[in-house]
């Protein structure tokens, strides 16, 4: 197969989707990898490591793009990026459909097959191509948010930490997930006073019994968080419905129950946020404020960290990108249902659920298209 490895050009993108650990391991199969010019080099990858992988450099985006059978790539098309898709390619990658009808319409229009990162699931409903990006992303909204706590930011000027004599800053974590569960260990790591939410009480007996003593487990109810956000500094947004729009579980009244300076990070922004005033922002301006409470909603919070997110990225891929390449998207995710949940629009047709629902769009049997 031929496999096409774009630079990615959102803003402030810096993630590339194949190591040349990776183009390795396809190119001494068989298959033929092209990389666009400087593509890895946020990653801390140069042209040279992937010419002594065995992939081959293009110049241009075009060139990569009207080659490849199977676009590899990170963060969703764009924009510009639209007219590059064509019928019968493969693009694989994260998409988070549920949150754009434009870029869901352009897929469609494209007749692409588009295979989700997010939504390829195993047996036991875990997300193996999203779990390394949420790890990352969970570590750094802690990260992030003790930053955007400090005053001149905008913030409450609360020390995660605190010192001696004076009491930590406290952290509200909506959701106990991959994210979430990242995060609240960040917190509790720098010292914070940590409150964990989640609606699955076998996961909250779990995360009770897993975590240190300065976090507390609570079920997440409406009643629960207007109580709580209303004493917490740093507020986390983790809630994830795979494939589908998050709930927006604080809403815009929820605001003025906060102190001014009250930071929330919306990781759910991906997938349209689950607070109701989050908008997604960049890395080059990543925050904006309402009700004097601070938003931080970067769309691509793992893009900071490019060297550990893509190394992290393609172990998780790779796996699944060779089957692919050997067998062909159509018999591989016929032979792996982990892969077969993964596809979201294929030649022109919603195939996955979430998407259907999230713009009322109509639903086409995955099966039926697979039997083909």
């Amino acid at each position: 197969m031929i496999i096409g490895v774009p630079k990615e050009i959102k803003s402030n993108e810096n993630r590339v989707a194949l190591t040349p650990a990776g183009a390795l391991e396809l190119t001494k199969r068989g298959h033929a990898v092209f990389v666009q010019g400087t593509a890895g080099i946020g990653s801390g990858f140069s042209d040279q490591d992937y010419v002594e992988s065995g992939a081959q450099i293009l110049q241009t985006a075009e060139e990569v793009w009207a080659k490849a059978e199977m676009i590899m790539k990170v963060k969703e098309p764009i924009a510009e990026e639209y007219a590059r898709c064509r019928s019968n390619q493969l693009i694989f990658t994260y998409f988070h459909f549920a949150s754009s009808k434009e870029l869901t319409d352009a897929m469609i229009k494209s007749g692409a097959i588009c295979l989700a990162y997010e939504t390829v699931e195993t047996k036991d409903r875990q997300l193996p191509l999203l779990i390394p990006m949420s790890e990352v992303a969970g570590r750094m909204a802690i990260q992030e948010g003790a930053k955007y706590l400090e005053k001149p930011t905008g913030g409450r000027g609360v020390l995660l930490g605190g010192v001696p004599g004076v009491e930590p800053g406290k952290v509200l974590v909506i959701g106990g997930g991959i994210v979430g569960t990242q995060a609240a260990k960040m917190a509790a790591g720098l010292g914070a006073q940590v409150t964990l939410l989640d609606v699955s009480l076998p996961r909250l007996r779990y995360l009770s019994d897993i975590m240190p003593a300065n976090v507390t487990t609570m079920y997440s109810n409406e009643y629960n968080i207007r109580r709580l956000i209303q004493t917490h500094d740093l507020i986390i947004g983790a809630v994830l419905i795979p494939g589908a729009k998050a709930p927006n579980l604080i809403t815009r009244d929820m605001l003025k129950l906060m102190r001014p300076g009250t930071v929330i990070v919306d990781v759910a922004v991906d997938q349209g946020g689950c607070i109701e005033t989050t908008r997604p922002t960049t890395h080059a301006d990543p925050t904006y404020i309402i009700d004097n409470v601070v938003h931080y909603s970067v769309a691509n919070m793992p893009g900071a960290v490019p060297f550990t997110s893509t190394v992290a990225l393609t172990n998780a891929t790779l796996p699944y990108a060779l089957q692919l390449a050997e067998k062909g998207w159509r018999k591989a995710c016929k032979e792996n249902p982990e892969l077969r949940l993964g596809l979201n629009v294929v030649n022109g047709k919603v195939v996955y659920q979430g998407v259907a629902d999230a713009f009322g769009l109509p639903l086409q049997s995955v099966d039926t298209i697979l039997d083909k």
